[in-house]
């Protein structure tokens, strides 16, 4: 497509692109992701957005930062870490958008002589699944439930990614939790909803913020950045409104 650009977001021009999910910065969500991207951005996180002049819009947007500060229940040193990839318009895909920003993230990768570049894939919706990966060069290195795949392009020798053991830190949470971090700038919103169908079923549930990616890498999910659990079992792992989360409680609660 002409009139496409590649621009790094930065603290100084994110509020005039906006985040492919949010683009309005007095949502609340946005206002919190961007004061996560503050230590983030000193931390290596990068932020590429494929950009149209013509449309005023972005087409694409990968964020990743080295796997010692990853936001995912995965081990990752020496190694990049690609939170999320996201083109959801429906006539932008199939325009080669997705892995001209795959390839971006791995030629910094080998600029700074990391091992390789992992991802975290789902077979849901709200990730971006294995394909795209596996077309750009990935393998699939391990698999965990409830629908997750950890995927690595290796570049040089070396210990490979892995999964942290995320149900063992389920027992910690009894009572109903809810775990969330700025990472994703739509939680805050769903927390918010969400409580007040917890309070209809006499619940108060225990609100954990993650404020570094030593908690997210020792999440009770492999998402690392929400889980909803209940008694040491997880509920969700990722954005759910009102009804789902209504159905869900009670079906828990019998």
């Amino acid at each position: 497509m002409n009139n496409t650009k590649i621009i790094s977001l930065n603290l100084d021009n994110i509020t005039k692109y906006g985040l492919y999910c949010i683009r309005n910065p007095k949502y609340e969500g946005f206002q919190c992701k961007q004061e996560w991207l503050r230590k983030r951005f000193d931390e290596g996180l990068k932020i590429k957005i494929l950009y149209s002049e013509e449309k005023k819009k972005i087409l694409a947007y990968i964020e990743y930062i080295p796997g010692e500060h990853a936001w995912r229940a995965i081990s990752a040193p020496g190694c990049l870490v690609i939170h999320c990839l996201l083109a959801w318009y429906k006539q932008y895909r199939s325009k080669g958008n997705a892995s001209r920003l795959i390839q971006i993230c791995l030629e910094d990768a080998q600029k700074e002589n990391k091992r390789g570049v992992a991802v975290v894939t789902s077979d849901g919706t709200f990730l971006a699944g294995k394909e795209i990966f596996l077309k750009n060069g990935f393998e699939v290195l391990a698999e965990t439930s409830p629908s997750y795949q950890l995927l690595f392009k290796r570049l040089k020798p070396g210990p490979e990614p892995r999964f942290n053991d995320w149900q063992k830190q389920l027992e910690k949470y009894q009572g109903l939790n809810f775990i969330y971090a700025d990472q994703c700038p739509l939680y805050i919103k769903t927390i918010n909803e969400i409580m007040e169908i917890a309070k209809e079923h006499g619940l108060q549930p225990q609100v954990t913020k993650l404020t570094s990616a030593d908690q997210a890498q020792q999440a009770p999910s492999p998402y690392g950045v929400f889980s909803i659990v209940y008694n040491g079992k997880l509920l969700a792992d990722r954005y759910l409104g009102k009804s789902r989360f209504r159905t869900l409680l009670k079906k828990e609660l019998g």
